[in-house]
């Protein structure tokens, strides 16, 4: 029950607020407010209702992280997705034409923030969070996985290879940032830097939704594998190597720092007393 509950709380905020923001994605500084404020009221309600059915406060939404998360992760998911397209330019499939969109770019912050938000809460926060109680770390990172790659099904572009880097790549790594730092602020910031640096910065497609129009002027063409083709550079090769990489050194570090959750039968009992 506390699991239906929570994701009630999350789908629904993120449903409404992403339709509303896409309702108004003509005008950038609408989509910019909108998409905040949908990221802030999915926080709020995150942590509303874990207060209410779990009697404590979200702890992983604490503020004491939460400039060093936020900071740090935008700037690792920017340098990554950065690493992607300049192998895919050192090989002349991605192409600058001149300047773009100032005001687009300012448009996709909003949205990709509220898609991180979202995202992130309802995928590490809730989701594996429940799956990690019952099952250990290693099950919880597989499963939460996949899911987040099978809710990219849907997208206009949608590929296989792209859902399976998406899954392994993408997945992997957000949730072992959330694993490192038990915290959320560290993969929101890594989605939000990956795809705004994939959207607004260098005007690829973002997960088979169409290519905006961000600050560069930019082309991409070239082999599938090399370039991701209509479901943009996560679905190239490149990708899937930087991101497997971040997630080997991020689950190192959790290691170490003994996050790793092992299965026990005491974390299916809980698990199940929690569902109740």
């Amino acid at each position: 029950m506390r699991l239906f509950l929570q994701l009630l709380a999350v789908v629904a905020v993120g449903l409404v607020g992403g339709q509303v923001v896409m309702a108004v994605g003509g005008n950038p500084w609408l989509t910019l407010g909108l998409g905040l404020s949908t990221a802030l009221i999915t926080l709020v309600a995150y942590r509303w209702v874990v207060r209410l059915t779990e009697r404590r406060p979200a702890t992983d939404l604490t503020r004491e992280g939460v400039f060093a998360g936020l900071g740090g992760g935008t700037l690792v998911g920017v340098l990554l997705f950065a690493c992607v397209i300049v192998n895919i330019a050192f090989l002349g499939y991605y192409r600058v034409d001149g300047m773009g969109s100032l005001t687009g770019a300012v448009g996709l912050f909003g949205f990709m923030a509220a898609a991180a938000v979202t995202e992130e809460v309802l995928f590490r926060g809730v989701l594996f969070r429940f799956i990690e109680r019952g099952a250990g770390t290693w099950i919880a990172v597989v499963v939460s996985s996949v899911l987040f790659g099978l809710w990219h099904l849907p997208n206009p572009n949608a590929s296989l290879p792209g859902i399976a880097i998406i899954t392994v790549g993408a997945g992997g790594l957000l949730a072992a940032a959330y694993v490192v730092t038990r915290s959320l602020w560290l993969p929101i910031g890594i989605h939000f830097g990956w795809n705004f640096a994939a959207s607004a910065i260098f005007s690829t497609e973002v997960s088979g939704n169409g290519t905006p129009a961000g600050l560069l002027d930019a082309t991409t063409s070239g082999p599938l594998l090399v370039t991701g083709g209509d479901f943009g550079p996560e679905a190239s090769l490149y990708s899937l190597v930087f991101l497997v990489l971040a997630t080997v050194v991020y689950l190192w570090v959790a290691r170490r720092r003994r996050n790793l959750v092992p299965m026990r039968r005491s974390d299916r009992a809980d698990a199940a007393t929690l569902a109740r």
